[in-house]
């Protein structure tokens, strides 16, 4: 039950977006157990983001949550973080510097009318 959502303070096309998804659902992989099957993206644009007190410039903020009753090693989030960094900052025009990404595994996930 990956979710990724995007947050940015720039309009994101439709062609970004189908970009970022397919970069996601290949990136969660690198999270074991998790594939694109159940990933769901969700996207924010437009969105007023401050980065070190200045909105001058593009900034994004990315979470990734996944349903996990283990802890999701490091080098899972790392390599996620190494595969869409440059995506977002292809599509979105986001400097790398300006991107922040946070990462949560919870046991308590709903789907379908109940919890996992």
């Amino acid at each position: 039950m990956p979710v990724v959502h995007t947050y940015c303070s720039e309009p994101i096309s439709v062609s970004a977006r189908e970009a970022l998804k397919a970069a996601y659902g290949k990136a969660i992989e690198a999270v074991p157990g998790k594939s694109e099957a159940w990933l769901m993206c969700v996207f924010n644009d437009e969105t007023p983001i401050y980065f070190a007190g200045d909105d001058s410039e593009p900034s994004a903020y990315v979470e990734v949550g996944v349903f996990a009753r283990s802890e999701v090693p490091a080098s899972a989030w790392e390599r996620f973080t190494e595969e869409v960094t440059p995506v977002i900052a292809r599509e979105l025009g986001v400097d790398p510097a300006r991107l922040y990404i946070r990462y949560d595994a919870t046991a308590n996930f709903g789907w379908n009318g109940a919890n996992f």
